[in-house]
This record gives C-alpha cells, structure tokens and sequence, in this order.
C-alpha cells in the first residue's frame, strides 16, 4: 500500500513562511506529478501548484511569486515554501501525488494525504 505524510503545519503570523513535505512511502514503482492542494473552511478543495517528475511547474495565480514548490525524487518528497503568509491562506493542505505501483505500474493513481493545517494569524 501507498502513504502519504504531510508535516510542517501550523500556526504563524501574517509575513512569515513555512514549509511544508510531504512523504511518499510504500510499494512505489514510480511517482509522476504531485502537487499540494488546500482547502479553508467552508470552502471547496483548491489548486495551489503542481510539480511533474521533470520538475515542470504549475501554479495557482493568488500563490505566484510567493509559494514554490520543490521535490526531491531520490526521496519520493514533494515540497512548499510558503512566504509572505496571508489570514486568507488559512486552510488544511493536502498532498496529492499520482504514483504507480510495483503492483501496477502501467497504471497511475492519484493519493492523498490527510492534511495539515496551516493557521496565518496574529
């Protein structure tokens, strides 16, 4: 089976930065695009940048300029650093990554992560 861990959630004021990783473990043949995605209370889940295995990436328009996204291969990691931290970032962020298994590596999955949740607050 396949996991993905997010970390490096929390509570930070508005200016500052955090990174967050995301892990992917398990019965990995090879992982294609990932991505961190978010979503805010009472809103619906969210785009905030993409990463394919070349290092190609995308982003949404409100994060450019501030956020980058970073992956290390070799460690099946994806990364976000997240500068100039705004109340409106608020929100539970999730990993997301389309991995193909030893299993099934002619197909590829998307999975998710459980989230963690970033607070921009003074």
């Amino acid at each position: 089976q396949v996991q993905l861990v997010e970390s490096g959630g929390g509570l930070v004021q508005p200016g500052g930065s955090l990174r967050l990783s995301c892990a992917a473990s398990g019965s990995i043949f090879s992982i294609d695009a990932m991505g961190w995605y978010r979503q805010a209370p009472g809103k619906e889940r969210e785009l905030v940048a993409t990463i394919t295995s070349g290092g190609s990436t995308n982003y949404a328009d409100s994060e450019k300029g501030r956020f980058t996204i970073s992956r290390d291969n070799a460690k099946n990691t994806v990364y976000l650093q997240m500068n100039s931290l705004k109340p409106e970032d608020t929100a539970t962020y999730y990993c997301k990554a389309d991995i193909r298994t030893m299993n099934l590596p002619v197909v590829s999955i998307a999975y998710w992560g459980k989230g963690t949740l970033v607070t921009v607050s003074s």
